[in-house]
């Protein structure tokens, strides 16, 4: 590898990896993914760092875990003093463009990015701070997302088709010559509301329509963390039909933001610039899409916690490459500023993986964490997966451990079995060695308590973050 290569960075919202060709599922069409799967490296277990927008976008961002920036949950801006990736790419030399949503909730709305190219729909959103001292409180009625499905054109339709526009534009100028650049085009998409243009909804005739995974009373004896889950955000026995519409749904949108990704390698190849550009598709996290009786994300179950990664450059690095290590999104962070040639002033929390992409990482660490503190749970949670072996913890609750390559869905808790005690205990000890469950308890109480007070003050400059009133208890996202 010599110079500096361009890096086109292309986000989506809430997709599952299980839920595309390219992963091996029979009906969702993602062309476009495998089309990148052949120029490049697709990673089979790759894991976000918190499964929640803001505080995985967030951590993307700086390279560094929630708990060491206090991005706790959709509505805890990040400071405007952290350093990004982007800033750290424009100190040697690149010019670093934003189109569309990185859910910047604060003053600054761009975090050392250069321009936004388009509109930011959910960082214009109101969110609001949930009080865990409260308690989970039940949902008033099922979850709408469901009834809603079907086809159509939604704001977050108009959102997305802007951001690329403006990207393919963006791109296509011959101004992008002069200089190295770093472009994140990020989507909305397949985030619900499960509704998507009428010639994506028809590609998946609901007769055709899989169904959640469920075995015989599994909801019954579902964690209490999930219970809990599901009781405030509204995840009811959906009738088939409701649940085969959303599902048909987000498959559309699948293939909504498949196409744009395809328009986006159009581009670069009819610029020139598709040789001397690094392109990474990922997603800030997953959609459950019904499994284990629930929806969104705000998990550790694959569908919410794990992510597409596919990494490409032509000519640099191997193609075709698939590699079932364990990453996840800081690591992403690392592999760009290793790209760029940047010496980051400050420790980051992942590690890259040029090596592993080279084929010469023998010793990869293959293990990723993840930490939720946010709504629908009063404690801290977090994940540590490593290998086939995940370890969950949840502060006041039972453990869980799940052996992945015996037990994909993950229904049966392996925590507490004698012949996986030591596997169980390792996790364990290696997880709450860097994250005190106790004392980030306190800290995300405390913020919760300081942004509620100042939510309440009629004058206040939080409220003047967002551009309208936060909203009411049926938000959206």
């Amino acid at each position: 590898m010599s110079g500096q290569p361009n890096l086109l960075i292309i986000m989506s919202d809430e997709q599952a990896p299980m839920y595309s060709s390219v992963h091996g599922h029979p009906l969702v069409q993602t062309p476009n993914m495998e089309r990148l799967a052949a120029l490049g490296t697709t990673f089979d277990n790759a894991c976000c760092n918190s499964p929640l927008c803001m505080p995985s976008r967030m951590s993307f961002m700086t390279g560094r875990y929630v708990h060491h920036q206090d991005t706790w949950d959709n509505a805890c801006p990040l400071r405007v003093d952290a350093l990004t990736w982007a800033h750290l790419l424009r100190s040697v030399g690149y010019e670093v463009a934003l189109s569309g949503k990185q859910h910047f909730c604060g003053p600054d709305r761009l975090h050392g990015f250069q321009q936004q190219l388009a509109r930011d729909l959910h960082a214009d959103l109101a969110h609001p701070v949930f009080d865990w001292s409260e308690g989970v409180i039940p949902a008033r009625q099922p979850w709408g997302a469901l009834a809603e499905a079907g086809p159509g054109r939604s704001t977050e339709i108009e959102v997305d088709d802007l951001a690329q526009q403006r990207a393919l534009d963006w791109l296509r100028n011959p101004a992008r010559q002069a200089q190295p650049w770093a472009l994140n085009v990020s989507f909305i998409a397949p985030h619900f509301p499960f509704i998507v243009p009428q010639r994506f909804w028809d590609m998946y005739p609901l007769d055709r329509i899989d169904m959640p995974v469920i075995p015989p009373g599994h909801l019954e004896s579902l964690h209490p963390v999930y219970q809990r889950l599901r009781t405030m955000f509204g995840f009811v026995d959906f009738d088939e039909e409701l649940v085969r519409r959303a599902r048909a749904g987000y498959y559309g949108l699948i293939t909504y933001l498949d196409e744009k990704i395809g328009q986006l390698l159009d581009a670069l190849e009819a610029s020139g610039q598709m040789e001397n550009t690094v392109v990474i598709h990922f997603s800030d996290h997953g959609e459950m899409n019904g499994e284990h009786g629930m929806w969104r994300k705000s998990n550790f179950y694959e569908a919410s916690v794990r992510v597409p990664l596919q990494i490409a450059w032509p000519g640099q690095l191997p193609a075709g490459q698939r590699l079932p290590q364990v990453v996840s999104l800081v690591d992403v962070v690392a592999t760009m500023l290793e790209f760029a040639g940047v010496e980051p002033p400050v420790s980051l929390d992942g590690d890259s993986l040029v090596g592993l992409l080279q084929r010469r990482d023998a010793d990869w660490k293959d293990e990723a964490f993840a930490e939720y503190c946010g709504h629908g749970v009063t404690a801290p949670m977090a994940m540590l997966r490593r290998g086939r072996y995940k370890f969950n913890f949840s502060l006041g609750d039972p453990p869980e451990l799940y052996d992945l390559e015996d037990d994909p869905g993950e229904f049966r808790n392996l925590a507490g079995r004698a012949e996986h005690a030591q596997v169980e205990a390792e996790l364990r000890s290696d997880l709450l060695s860097h994250w005190d469950p106790h004392e980030i308890e306190t800290r995300v109480r405390r913020s919760q308590q300081e942004r509620m007070l100042l939510e309440s003050l009629p004058d206040s400059a939080w409220r003047g973050a967002t551009n309208r009133p936060f909203a009411p208890p049926e938000w959206r996202n």
